[in-house]
């Protein structure tokens, strides 16, 4: 499989799912999403074609709702250790002197934050999070259950990909579904794409897509 481009592809498409409730059927909502960019000291990330498809929970309870969400990320990395070098041990010889979370490669990674009744800002993510969810867990089956309690935020890993030399690196990602329960308030959630460069000059950057509404 080329590393260079992986597709976190859910099982399930996005067609018209009618919720139905005292003989009322209410439409998905489309939501285009703007994209972005951002440079860091070793290269250059960018989201585009990111979007959302939000639709009522099969269960009508009013605490679930579903989103579809899909995008692609581009990564132009200009500098890293070249090959597999293993954990990288920094100028003392210490292992995870250089504060890298890829155990041995540079990394481009994806997913979404999803909060319940929270403003999900820039500078609030620490706050209430009630920890990581990933696809990779499930079988590649592109389907995650979040459950959220009022004021709970959860990351959701969408997909990963390892960078062992320099050059452009992608992610796309098509009609992942996000099963949110137990939020009776509002939920809200944003996209996330980390560009970490381990080596002499270790780096890190995030960018962080626009703030939409799940219901």
């Amino acid at each position: 499989m080329n590393i260079k481009g992986i597709a976190a592809t859910a099982a399930m498409t996005a067609a018209a799912v009618l919720g139905v409730a005292g003989g009322t059927a209410t439409a998905d909502t489309f939501v285009p999403l703007p994209g972005g960019e951002k440079a860091g000291p070793n290269g250059k990330v960018a989201r585009v074609n990111e979007s959302a498809l939000i639709s009522p929970s099969m269960s009508a309870n009013g605490a679930g709702r579903v989103a579809w969400v899909s995008g692609q990320i581009h990564a132009d990395v200009t500098q890293t250790p070249e090959g597999d070098p293993g954990p990288w041990k920094g100028p003392t010889n210490a292992e995870g002197t250089n504060n890298s979370s890829t155990h041995g490669a540079s990394r481009l990674s994806t997913g979404y934050i999803v909060g319940c009744q929270v403003s999900i800002a820039e500078n609030a993510f620490q706050a209430g999070i009630g920890g990581t969810l990933s696809t990779s867990t499930l079988g590649g089956s592109g389907s995650l259950s979040v459950k959220l309690g009022p004021g709970e935020v959860k990351f959701v890993h969408i997909e990963g990909v390892d960078i062992k030399k320099p050059g452009p690196y992608w992610i796309d990602y098509k009609d992942v579904e996000m099963n949110v329960e137990g939020c009776g308030g509002f939920a809200q959630a944003r996209s996330y794409t980390v560009l970490e460069i381990i080596g002499d000059h270790y780096s890190k950057s995030t960018l962080y897509g626009a703030p939409f509404s799940i219901g």
